[in-house]
């Protein structure tokens, strides 16, 4: 559970719904964001997410709820700031750069207002926080991808704006440009002290970036929380099977806390969803226990075996894909020097320190 802290916010939401005609998109949606802090709307496609975002931004009404930014009302049903009003940066995935404008230019564009020599100081010093000192005279025909995205964030960030949000930035990109833009466009923003969105179908832009992340998923957020406890404590089925990899194996709630499975036994608390129709739980329940790869450890002194089925070289590791003899199959995570043969049979052990079990799907 997300603890509150009884301070101004920056942004929040209150039962925030959007819909197109009988469809409804948003459905409910509360946070909270304190200022300075990064959140990430994530999910898969449809779920919502940018929908959402424009709706934060005062491109799209509200059907129901309210929209907050420095506790003033922006968005109810009926009533809506226009953008330009809200003091929002926007940063788009096609960047949106005017071509014909020289990256100066380009940044300086929202700052009409400012005396010329504070604008220069504002677009010259911003240029030297996204590492684009002295390309200010460049069009963006002249520069890389990654170089166009720094622009379209240094132009969202000058005019100092409340809140800025980014719109899947990063996917036009490569996939290792990708994570190294990232974390630097983190540093940028924590650097200039900005509160910020993100919206993006990828979870690891999402850890890279972002403070508290929300997934969502059928216009509703799952979960609001930490990187690490989505990962490790999903509040639902859905979470612990969207984020990170990892699968399913049957398994039966014991007394004092432990479940067991094939591979031996685990110790945990109550299981989530177990109690459902199962009394005090801990008499036989059946639940199903989600195993990331790396709580499946590759050791050749354990007794327990399982076949290698599928492999994936990854440089310093392999993602082994494994079947034990029940035929239940577990991923696991090995240093890539254990490089061993489809169908070999190798010993493996259970190091799990995070148990993650819910009611078995076709329990009555």
């Amino acid at each position: 559970m997300r603890i509150i802290i009884d301070t101004m916010s920056k942004l929040e939401l209150r039962a925030v719904v959007q819909r197109y005609g009988r469809q409804t998109i948003v459905n409910g949606v509360d946070f909270r964001l304190e200022q300075g802090s990064i959140a990430c709307l994530l999910g898969p496609s449809g779920c919502g997410k940018t929908t959402l975002l424009r709706c934060i931004a005062g491109f799209e009404e509200v059907s129901g709820g309210e929209i907050l930014i420095h506790d003033t009302v922006m968005s109810r049903s009926g009533y809506r700031v226009p953008p330009e009003k809200r003091k929002i940066g926007m940063v788009f995935q096609d960047y949106a750069l005017f071509p014909h404008l020289t990256v100066e230019r380009n940044v300086g564009f929202g700052l009409g207002d400012v005396p010329a020599a504070e604008r220069a100081q504002r677009v010259e010093d911003l240029l030297a926080t996204v590492g684009l000192a002295g390309q200010g005279r460049k069009f963006p025909h002249e520069l890389s991808g990654g170089q166009q995205q720094r622009v379209a964030l240094a132009r969202a960030l000058a005019p100092r704006p409340e809140l800025v949000l980014l719109d899947e930035p990063f996917s036009n990109l490569d996939v290792d440009l990708r994570e190294r833009l990232s974390l630097e466009v983190r540093e940028i923003l924590k650097s200039e002290g900005m509160t910020a969105v993100l919206v993006t179908h990828d979870q690891h832009e999402a850890f890279a970036m972002a403070d508290e992340i929300g997934v969502m998923f059928d216009g509703r957020i799952q979960q609001w929380d930490t990187p690490y406890n989505l990962y490790h404590r999903p509040g639902n089925r859905f979470v612990a099977d969207f984020v990170g990899k990892g699968v399913f194996v049957p398994g039966t709630v014991l007394a004092d806390g432990q479940v067991e499975i094939e591979m031996g036994v685990l110790r945990s608390g109550v299981p989530t969803e177990c109690g459902r129709g199962c009394g005090a739980c801990g008499k036989g329940c059946g639940v199903d226990v989600l195993l990331r790869p790396d709580d499946v450890i590759h050791d050749d002194a354990s007794p327990t075996r399982a076949e290698v089925r599928h492999k994936a070289f990854r440089g310093a590791d392999i993602m082994y894909t494994l079947r034990l003899a029940s035929g239940t199959e577990v991923l696991s995570l090995v240093p890539s020097h254990h490089n061993h043969a489809i169908g070999e049979h190798i010993g493996v052990r259970l190091e799990a320190d995070h148990v993650i079990a819910f009611r078995q799907q076709n329990a009555a």
